[in-house]
Protein backbone atom coordinates (compact mmCIF):
# COMPACT_ATOMS: atom_id res chain seq x y z
CA UNK A 1 0.00 0.00 0.00
CA UNK A 2 1.25 3.58 -0.61
CA UNK A 3 2.89 5.62 2.23
CA UNK A 4 0.34 8.55 1.03
CA UNK A 5 -2.70 5.99 0.98
CA UNK A 6 -2.04 5.12 4.90
CA UNK A 7 -1.56 9.20 5.39
CA UNK A 8 -4.68 10.07 3.78
CA UNK A 9 -7.02 7.94 6.47
CA UNK A 10 -4.72 9.04 9.49
CA UNK A 11 -6.46 10.85 12.14
CA UNK A 12 -2.97 12.33 13.31
CA UNK A 13 -3.55 12.61 17.32
CA UNK A 14 -2.13 14.46 20.12
CA UNK A 15 -4.28 14.15 23.08
CA UNK A 16 -2.12 13.66 26.26
CA UNK A 17 -3.01 16.18 29.16
CA UNK A 18 0.70 17.63 28.87
CA UNK A 19 0.54 18.86 25.65
CA UNK A 20 1.40 22.32 24.99
CA UNK A 21 0.67 24.62 21.87
CA UNK A 22 3.59 24.36 20.69
CA UNK A 23 3.64 20.81 20.21
CA UNK A 24 -0.21 20.77 18.72
CA UNK A 25 1.35 23.62 16.35
CA UNK A 26 3.82 21.05 15.28
CA UNK A 27 1.44 18.39 15.03
CA UNK A 28 -0.64 20.79 12.96
CA UNK A 29 2.46 21.62 10.48
CA UNK A 30 3.25 17.59 10.39
CA UNK A 31 -0.77 16.88 9.55
CA UNK A 32 -0.11 19.68 6.57
CA UNK A 33 2.81 18.20 5.26
CA UNK A 34 2.13 14.90 5.27
CA UNK A 35 -1.22 15.41 4.33
CA UNK A 36 -3.30 13.61 7.27
CA UNK A 37 -7.13 13.20 7.28
CA UNK A 38 -6.96 15.78 9.91
CA UNK A 39 -5.09 16.38 13.51
CA UNK A 40 -7.34 15.23 16.42
CA UNK A 41 -6.65 17.49 19.28
CA UNK A 42 -8.12 18.42 23.06
CA UNK A 43 -10.65 20.98 22.98
CA UNK A 44 -9.05 23.94 24.34
CA UNK A 45 -6.98 24.43 21.50
CA UNK A 46 -9.74 23.88 18.28
CA UNK A 47 -9.72 28.05 18.49
CA UNK A 48 -5.97 28.54 18.01
CA UNK A 49 -5.59 25.42 15.59
CA UNK A 50 -8.08 26.49 13.34
CA UNK A 51 -6.88 29.64 12.98
CA UNK A 52 -3.46 28.68 12.19
CA UNK A 53 -4.24 26.02 9.67
CA UNK A 54 -7.14 27.94 8.11
CA UNK A 55 -8.55 25.66 5.84
CA UNK A 56 -5.34 23.62 4.73
CA UNK A 57 -6.33 20.72 7.59
CA UNK A 58 -9.76 19.69 8.76
CA UNK A 59 -9.60 20.01 13.30
CA UNK A 60 -10.83 16.86 14.99
CA UNK A 61 -11.51 17.10 18.67
CA UNK A 62 -13.23 14.86 21.70
CA UNK A 63 -15.80 15.36 23.60
CA UNK A 64 -17.06 13.52 26.85
CA UNK A 65 -13.24 12.26 27.00
CA UNK A 66 -12.02 9.75 27.82
CA UNK A 67 -14.51 8.24 30.29
CA UNK A 68 -17.75 9.07 28.43
CA UNK A 69 -19.95 9.28 31.36
CA UNK A 70 -20.58 13.04 31.27
CA UNK A 71 -24.29 13.89 31.03
CA UNK A 72 -26.01 14.23 27.26
CA UNK A 73 -26.13 17.73 27.81
CA UNK A 74 -22.63 18.38 28.92
CA UNK A 75 -21.56 16.29 25.85
CA UNK A 76 -24.07 18.47 23.28
CA UNK A 77 -22.59 21.68 25.00
CA UNK A 78 -19.35 20.29 24.31
CA UNK A 79 -19.46 19.74 20.49
CA UNK A 80 -21.54 22.84 19.97
CA UNK A 81 -18.44 25.12 21.40
CA UNK A 82 -15.82 22.62 19.42
CA UNK A 83 -17.77 23.34 16.10
CA UNK A 84 -18.36 26.92 17.27
CA UNK A 85 -14.63 27.61 17.42
CA UNK A 86 -13.89 25.91 14.06
CA UNK A 87 -13.98 21.38 14.55
CA UNK A 88 -14.69 19.84 11.43
CA UNK A 89 -14.93 16.44 12.88
CA UNK A 90 -16.05 15.38 16.57
CA UNK A 91 -15.63 12.21 18.66
CA UNK A 92 -17.61 10.86 21.38
CA UNK A 93 -16.90 8.66 23.96
CA UNK A 94 -20.14 6.76 25.10
CA UNK A 95 -21.54 5.76 28.49
CA UNK A 96 -20.14 2.04 28.61
CA UNK A 97 -22.04 2.32 32.09
CA UNK A 98 -25.57 2.45 30.47
CA UNK A 99 -24.13 -0.43 28.06
CA UNK A 100 -23.45 -2.61 30.36
CA UNK A 101 -26.39 -2.01 31.95
CA UNK A 102 -28.73 -2.96 29.26
CA UNK A 103 -29.49 0.58 28.83
CA UNK A 104 -29.22 1.17 25.16
CA UNK A 105 -32.15 3.79 24.19
CA UNK A 106 -30.55 6.23 26.02
CA UNK A 107 -27.00 5.25 24.01
CA UNK A 108 -28.71 5.90 20.80
CA UNK A 109 -31.02 9.52 22.48
CA UNK A 110 -27.24 10.30 23.05
CA UNK A 111 -25.56 9.69 19.99
CA UNK A 112 -28.28 10.75 18.01
CA UNK A 113 -28.70 14.53 19.75
CA UNK A 114 -25.13 15.20 19.45
CA UNK A 115 -25.84 13.99 15.46
CA UNK A 116 -28.36 16.78 15.37
CA UNK A 117 -25.84 19.18 16.70
CA UNK A 118 -22.78 18.46 13.94
CA UNK A 119 -25.60 18.42 11.36
CA UNK A 120 -23.31 17.49 8.39
CA UNK A 121 -19.75 17.44 10.50
CA UNK A 122 -18.76 14.24 10.61
CA UNK A 123 -19.38 12.38 13.87
CA UNK A 124 -17.57 9.38 15.13
CA UNK A 125 -18.61 7.58 18.06
CA UNK A 126 -15.67 5.81 20.61
CA UNK A 127 -17.60 2.71 21.82
CA UNK A 128 -14.19 1.52 24.24
CA UNK A 129 -13.72 -2.22 22.55
CA UNK A 130 -11.64 -3.10 25.20
CA UNK A 131 -14.18 -3.20 28.24
CA UNK A 132 -16.89 -4.40 25.86
CA UNK A 133 -18.05 -8.23 25.63
CA UNK A 134 -18.22 -9.77 21.97
CA UNK A 135 -22.21 -9.07 22.12
CA UNK A 136 -21.60 -5.55 23.75
CA UNK A 137 -19.51 -4.36 20.41
CA UNK A 138 -22.64 -6.06 17.76
CA UNK A 139 -25.27 -4.43 20.22
CA UNK A 140 -23.08 -0.76 19.46
CA UNK A 141 -22.74 -1.27 15.75
CA UNK A 142 -26.03 -1.71 15.36
CA UNK A 143 -26.96 1.48 17.79
CA UNK A 144 -24.81 3.51 16.20
CA UNK A 145 -25.85 2.49 12.54
CA UNK A 146 -29.55 3.56 14.12
CA UNK A 147 -28.13 6.94 15.77
CA UNK A 148 -27.01 8.33 12.26
CA UNK A 149 -23.56 8.87 13.07
CA UNK A 150 -20.75 8.75 10.59
CA UNK A 151 -18.23 6.51 12.20
CA UNK A 152 -17.82 3.84 15.15
CA UNK A 153 -14.35 3.98 16.74
CA UNK A 154 -12.43 1.12 18.61
CA UNK A 155 -11.26 3.54 21.11
CA UNK A 156 -10.01 6.11 23.36
CA UNK A 157 -6.20 4.97 23.52
CA UNK A 158 -6.74 5.88 27.71
CA UNK A 159 -8.29 2.75 28.76
CA UNK A 160 -6.40 -1.11 29.32
CA UNK A 161 -6.05 -1.44 25.65
CA UNK A 162 -6.27 -0.34 22.00
CA UNK A 163 -7.75 -1.62 18.42
CA UNK A 164 -7.31 -5.10 17.82
CA UNK A 165 -7.45 -7.04 14.13
CA UNK A 166 -10.40 -8.92 15.43
CA UNK A 167 -12.36 -5.86 16.40
CA UNK A 168 -12.25 -3.72 13.65
CA UNK A 169 -12.96 -7.04 11.22
CA UNK A 170 -16.11 -7.63 13.72
CA UNK A 171 -17.32 -3.47 13.60
CA UNK A 172 -16.79 -3.51 9.94
CA UNK A 173 -19.17 -6.94 9.60
CA UNK A 174 -22.06 -5.28 11.20
CA UNK A 175 -22.40 -2.11 11.01
CA UNK A 176 -24.51 -0.36 8.86
CA UNK A 177 -23.86 0.48 5.04
CA UNK A 178 -23.39 4.41 5.91
CA UNK A 179 -21.18 3.97 8.93
CA UNK A 180 -17.27 3.50 8.44
CA UNK A 181 -14.80 2.39 10.89
CA UNK A 182 -12.29 3.95 12.84
CA UNK A 183 -9.44 2.47 14.41
CA UNK A 184 -7.41 3.65 17.30
CA UNK A 185 -4.84 2.98 20.29
CA UNK A 186 -1.61 1.08 19.87
CA UNK A 187 -1.30 1.32 16.01
CA UNK A 188 2.15 0.97 16.33
CA UNK A 189 3.97 0.65 12.72
CA UNK A 190 2.90 0.87 9.09
CA UNK A 191 2.27 -2.85 8.90
CA UNK A 192 -0.35 -2.04 11.61
CA UNK A 193 -2.17 0.58 9.35
CA UNK A 194 -2.18 -1.41 6.80
CA UNK A 195 -2.99 -4.51 8.84
CA UNK A 196 -6.60 -2.09 9.82
CA UNK A 197 -7.25 -1.00 6.39
CA UNK A 198 -7.12 -3.93 4.93
CA UNK A 199 -9.71 -5.50 7.65
CA UNK A 200 -12.02 -2.39 6.85
CA UNK A 201 -10.87 0.80 8.77
CA UNK A 202 -11.50 3.62 6.86
CA UNK A 203 -9.38 5.83 9.48
CA UNK A 204 -6.55 5.30 12.01
CA UNK A 205 -6.35 7.46 15.22
CA UNK A 206 -2.47 7.15 15.84
CA UNK A 207 0.04 9.42 16.85
CA UNK A 208 2.93 6.99 15.41
CA UNK A 209 2.70 6.51 12.00
CA UNK A 210 3.61 10.27 10.90
CA UNK A 211 6.33 9.95 13.13
CA UNK A 212 7.36 6.69 11.63
CA UNK A 213 7.63 8.63 8.01
CA UNK A 214 9.42 11.61 9.47
CA UNK A 215 12.15 9.01 10.69
CA UNK A 216 12.25 7.63 7.26
CA UNK A 217 12.52 10.55 5.63
CA UNK A 218 15.64 11.97 8.01
CA UNK A 219 17.53 8.44 7.61
CA UNK A 220 16.58 8.38 3.41
CA UNK A 221 14.30 5.39 3.11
Amino acid sequence: MEISEILSRCDHTLLLQGATWEEIRALCDDGIKYHTASVCIPPCYVAKAKEYVGDRLPICTVIGFPNGDSTTAVKCFEAEEALREGADEIDMVIHVGDLKSGNDSAILEEIRAIKRVCGDKILKVIIETCLLTEEEKIRMCRIVTAAGADYIKTSTGFSTAGATREDVALMRANVGKNVKVKAAGGIASLQDAEDFIALGADRLGTSRVVKIIKNMDSTGY
